[in-house]
């Protein structure tokens, strides 16, 4: 049996080189694969392997009071998650690039909500919508993950910003201006994201920021199949991940790029230029001979433009 840790923590770390090796030979130790993140202002990683070693990792790192209180997500592995193991020093576990202004989650960050907390706001929602009387609570989702993972899974009636890189948040916070003084909740994968996210939106004038502690992946093991419609998308070898697939109640919201058909299908176009990640359901890749390219021409960030696959070779 194989397991997936998902967990991150921010905390202040002397030496992030002198952390990373650390972490390295740890994870060789107990051949675990995956990718870790360490920096000065914190650890963010996920790793995959047997259930006895990944505890094993677990009991090793509680041992450091660093990193004890570290909520950590689990799921069923399969073994092949990930290639290899990839454990870097950087300046930032999750870069806003914002400079001398960036966030920092221990001094400034949203009030973190429960699963169970959430799950009760949206049924008094419906409670009140359906009996017709009651204050339904005001208060507005938004889904700080990029446009590629929304497309195949969200919360219902959240708002969706056309993030590309998670350095836009400064972009999607004027769109969402008009939200500064409603209750607004922030929601990414794990939560990790969510901890600068919330802290800027705070920096920028929100007066009643909420995150959902745990991200996602924990709301959809609590309550599967109810409030968040399709899959989680994750960053490993399983692409997306769910709860009960056989669950009649469970929707399929992710569309084709190229037909619209209903489909949870992500490839990377077949462009080596580009292999922007997109959702091909196989109709398209049986017509295309089990290969897809960006509907409309890929966009290559180093020219700027459009192309179709037919020059491909001429790059």
């Amino acid at each position: 049996m194989y397991q997936i840790l998902l967990y991150y923590k921010y905390v202040h770390l002397e030496d992030s080189q002198k952390e990373r090796d650390l972490q390295f030979a740890l994870c060789e130790r107990l051949d675990l694969k995956g990718r870790i993140i360490v920096a000065s202002e914190g650890i963010n990683g996920t790793v995959e392997g047997t259930v006895e070693n990944t505890e094993k990792y677990i009991e090793e790192m509680v041992k450091d009071k660093r990193f004890q209180n570290i909520h950590w997500k689990k799921s069923v592995g399969t073994g092949n998650a990930f290639p290899k193991l990839s454990v870097k020093a950087r300046k930032e576990i999750v870069s806003l690039h914002l400079g001398t202004c960036d966030i920092d989650p221990n001094e400034i960050t949203g009030v973190h909500l429960k699963p169970e907390e959430l799950h009760e706001w949206i049924l008094e929602n419906k409670a009140a919508s359906a009996q017709g009387f009651g204050e339904p609570k005001e208060f507005y989702i938004v889904d700080m993950r990029n446009v590629y993972e929304h497309k195949v899974g969200y919360f219902e009636s959240s708002i969706l910003p056309p993030i590309e890189n998670f350095r836009d948040l400064p972009r999607v916070v004027e769109q969402i201006a008009h939200l500064k003084n409603k209750t607004v909740l922030t929601v990414c994968t794990g939560g990790v994201r969510c901890e600068k996210a919330s802290g800027f939106l705070i920096s920028q004038g929100f007066t009643d920021v909420y995150q959902l502690d745990g991200g996602i992946v924990s709301y959809m093991e609590r309550y599967p199949n109810e409030d968040f419609k399709g899959k989680l998308y994750v960053f490993d070898g399983r692409v997306t991940q769910s709860f009960y697939t056989d669950d009649p109640k469970r929707e399929v919201v992710g569309k084709c790029d190229s037909c619209g058909n209903m489909s949870e299908n992500y490839v990377n176009c077949a462009n080596p230029v580009c292999h922007r990640h997109f959702i091909a359901c196989n109709k398209c890749l049986e017509e295309g001979g089990g290969q897809a390219f960006c509907p409309g021409g890929c966009v290559l960030s180093r020219h700027g433009r459009k192309i179709s696959p037919v020059e491909v070779d001429l790059i």
